[in-house]
């Protein structure tokens, strides 16, 4: 199973307050008139790549019968050998969580598009979290063989995004006040403090 590792882009905006003393002096201004600061806008970035360590399977259970209790009887018997299966696994069962669960009817036709019998379709949507990845390709497989119609969908992800956050976060800091320096010394002027930040994950 392919895993394409994360990229976690941290951007922020930074505004600083320049010191007093710049090169030029600043023009007179009339008594009371209020002296805007000089400031300097930058925006920095902090990029991390980290590898997935958790993914969630979507697996879906599909029944149909003339009779919505057959439907529901077949329906739950794979659903229940499914769930034994990924717990053979290593899956607890609270990883194993029922997401959505569907009835309904389902008329069919014959070929000259006449109404014939009615069945009862029963949809079962089981959210199921892998937590040992190298369990995946196994489980997915075992999941069919146990009665699955279908795997909707395979999100990798972080259990912990915390410190993952914060190192990017650092990262657009540094960049930031880097830049907001270097054009501070190019211009022959000096940082005084930080004025404003905003920050975007």
């Amino acid at each position: 199973m392919n895993k394409k590792p994360f990229a976690l882009l941290f951007a922020l905006v930074m505004v600083f307050v320049l010191a007093a003393c710049q090169l030029a002096p600043a023009p007179a201004q009339p008594v009371g008139y209020g002296m805007q600061p000089r400031m300097i806008s930058v925006n920095g970035t902090g990029k991390i790549y980290l590898a997935p360590d958790v993914a969630y399977v979507i697996v879906g259970v599909q029944s149909q019968d003339e009779n919505v209790g057959s439907a529901l009887t077949k329906n739950n018997e794979k659903a229940q050998a499914i769930a034994a299966k990924l717990q053979e696994l290593g899956i607890e069962a609270k990883d194993i969580q029922t997401s959505s669960f569907n009835i309904y009817p389902s008329q069919q036709y014959s070929p000259e598009g006449q109404p014939t019998t009615m069945l009862y379709v029963v949809d079962n949507t089981v959210n199921v979290t892998v937590r040992d990845l190298t369990l995946l390709g196994k489980l997915l497989d075992e999941a069919v063989r146990a009665g699955a119609n279908s795997i909707n969908g395979i999100n990798f992800d972080l259990l912990d995004r915390a410190k993952a956050v914060a190192d990017a976060r650092e990262l657009a800091i540094t960049d930031a006040r880097s830049q907001a320096d270097s054009i501070a010394t190019a211009a022959g002027v000096s940082i005084d403090s930080l004025y404003n930040m905003s920050v975007y994950l």
